[in-house]
């Protein structure tokens, strides 16, 4: 038998980094939890999560994910959808890759999905227009799952939600991922005290009957937001919501 040599290496050199953004216990959140992947010429093998479905985004260079010994090939902004239970790994060459994983606690098992922004990002079916804002349907309630909803949302420069709204059956997390502004999470106007700047790289849990307004400044803005819970989108709910005829919307 050949002997192989040892070889030295450093933390430091890692080429695929998972670090957990937040999870269930510390969030304020009973369903949704994330994680973010950075991978380069490298490959991370064995994630699996047995009691959680997981939402994948790509947000940076091509990747290739693996579930049970199938291969998903990721391009930017692509999503994919992993049921409870899937063994899976990620892969990522020259060019570095961005995963964000989003996990949910899950009941029951259901295909693996993957929803290609190339085909979808022009889908009238999949795109909601509001004032100065675009909406993509990313992963919607024709997609198999127990809880999970998500999509973009694009701003235009000095533009803001309106109405304001909230939700008695579903959590969120808004992930920041272009541009730069502020956001608010709060009860009712008088315990409006959370005021926060965002940027690329910024995530806000949102908690059950929270409002959480978005605000650009004097750029362009884009976020996903992920849903843990009932499956609708406010706007398909409330035309008080698209048509702007309400102060505050509550679903």
């Amino acid at each position: 038998m050949a002997v192989k040599e040892g070889k030295l290496f450093h933390a430091r050199d890692s080429r695929a980094v998972l670090r957990e953004v937040f999870n269930r216990k510390d969030s304020n959140l009973e369903l949704l939890s994330l994680a973010e992947l950075d991978i380069v010429n490298a490959r991370i093998e064995s994630l699996c999560h047995k009691t959680e479905e997981t939402l994948a985004f790509n947000l940076a260079g091509p990747c290739t994910v693996s579930v049970e010994g199938k291969s998903y090939e990721l391009a930017h902004y692509d999503v994919l959808y992993i049921t409870r239970g899937a063994e899976f790994a990620c892969e990522a060459g020259d060019e570095p890759a961005k995963l964000y994983l989003y996990r949910a606690a899950a009941d029951k098992e259901h295909p693996v999905q993957h929803r290609k922004w190339a085909e979808l990002k022009d889908d009238p079916a999949r795109i909601r227009i509001l004032k100065r804002k675009k909406v993509h349907l990313m992963f919607d309630v024709a997609e198999e799952a127990d809880r999970f909803m998500a999509g973009y949302t694009f701003y235009e420069d000095h533009s803001r939600a309106w109405p304001p709204h909230n939700h008695t059956d579903q959590e969120e997390c808004y992930s920041f991922i272009e541009g730069n502004g502020a956001m608010q999470v709060y009860e009712d106007d008088e315990k409006l005290t959370f005021v926060k700047g965002v940027e690329i790289g910024s995530h806000v849990t949102i908690p059950l009957l929270n409002y959480h307004p978005v605000f650009s400044h004097d750029d362009p803005l884009c976020f996903i937001w992920c849903i843990a819970g009932e499956r609708y989108w406010v706007g398909d709910k409330s035309k008080a919501f698209m048509d702007g005829s309400a102060s505050k919307v509550t679903t």
